[in-house]
């Protein structure tokens, strides 16, 4: 028999599914990703802090659950909406089905709803917080408490608790990985790349990496708004003096601007997704990235000397930057590793090659 649930939006709609997953009801803010794939990495991506995530590609879980592909442990996303989920999936690797993981991790999805439909109405008019719930009912009092959900204290409640070190053969250089909700992928790309890496909480101080004589620092990507991590941008700014090299990936890319007294502002409805297109400002060259924010750097509070390196090439809002002296850059997305010329491998390579 069929578990309906429904969806409860701030402005009252109301759309009526199948549930999936785990039970309960869960609020959140509604957000939509354009990936066809990686639905696991984004199930698992810490930067869905909060967040109820509408997958625009209609079938969803047909390969199945795949726990090398996971980008952490735990589930940071308060909900999951589909068109249809696949009971029955085909692969190789696959390792369960969506709706067993999902009732394991505690996350509520609910399936059966025009993703379509949801991803215009949040494309027109911006983010909004909504409900999955058992529950229908509209009242005045549902819907004032939709409207004052606020996404506080991402980064604290996703940044791991202690500092691990991991060790490459043969590696005699150490990035620090600054972790504000760090995918795995970044860890393993530096790993792969031939570096030790040390990975430190959020709330490491200055004094403490730089106690660790590191040769690089690796600012990680996270959740929510990166204005509100004041104390964090103290820190990197005692560290902006000190010719280490620096690269800032998503969060870390906020972060640093942040730093150096640029302002950041929130987007309509964000960039998530693996096909959002990034131009390279040096060449004129688009790259497709994977994306997850919903705040950008404003571009044009950045101070003189700033380079604006890449621009997303849908909204022309700042996607990277390149720091006075060379030795700190920034980008809005997820760098390839180990890639053709045809992707954004560049952007590792140019920063260890500082390391160098």
């Amino acid at each position: 028999m069929e578990n309906k649930r429904y969806l409860l939006l701030e402005d009252g709609t109301v759309m009526q599914g199948v549930g999936f997953g785990a039970t309960g009801d869960v609020v959140g803010e509604l957000v939509f990703n354009t990936s066809m794939v990686g639905y696991m990495e984004t199930l698992t991506d810490p930067s869905y802090f909060g967040q109820i995530v509408v997958q625009t590609f209609p079938a969803i879980g047909n390969y199945g659950v795949m726990l090398s592909d996971t980008e952490s442990e735990v589930p940071a996303l308060h909900g999951y909406i589909v068109r249809e989920w696949c009971q029955e999936p085909s692969n190789f690797r696959c390792e369960g089905v969506l709706d067993t993981f999902l009732k394991e991790k505690n996350v509520v999805g609910i399936s059966g709803i025009d993703t379509r439909a949801l991803t215009r109405k949040l494309r027109d008019n911006g983010s909004m917080n909504a409900m999955i719930t058992d529950d229908p009912t509209v009242t005045d009092a549902r819907l004032q408490a939709l409207r004052d959900y606020r996404i506080t204290g991402a980064v604290s409640a996703v940044s791991p608790k202690t500092q691990t070190h991991l060790t490459a053969p043969n590696a005699d250089k150490t990035v620090v990985l600054w972790n504000f909700g760090a995918r795995a992928q970044i860890a393993r790309n530096l790993l792969q790349y031939g570096y030790n890496v040390t990975v430190v909480p959020a709330d490491t101080t200055a004094e403490e990496i730089l106690a660790l004589k590191p040769d690089g620092i690796l600012l990680s990507d996270g959740p929510g708004d990166p204005a509100e991590n004041t104390a964090i941008i103290a820190e990197i700014q005692k560290l902006l003096d000190k010719q280490i090299p620096m690269l800032g990936i998503c969060l870390g890319h906020q972060l640093l601007a942040l730093a150096y007294g640029a302002e950041t502002a929130k987007l309509p409805y964000g960039h998530r997704g693996s096909n959002q297109p990034a131009v390279y400002t040096e060449t004129g060259h688009a790259y497709i990235t994977a994306q997850n924010h919903g705040y950008t750097v404003v571009g044009d509070t950045l101070p003189a000397g700033c380079k604006i390196s890449f621009v997303n090439a849908n909204d022309g809002t700042c996607e990277g930057i390149d720091y006075p002296g060379g030795k700190i850059r920034s980008v809005q997305f997820l760098p390839d590793a180990f890639g053709s010329k045809l992707t954004t491998s560049f952007v590792y390579e140019q920063f260890l090659d500082l390391l160098k």
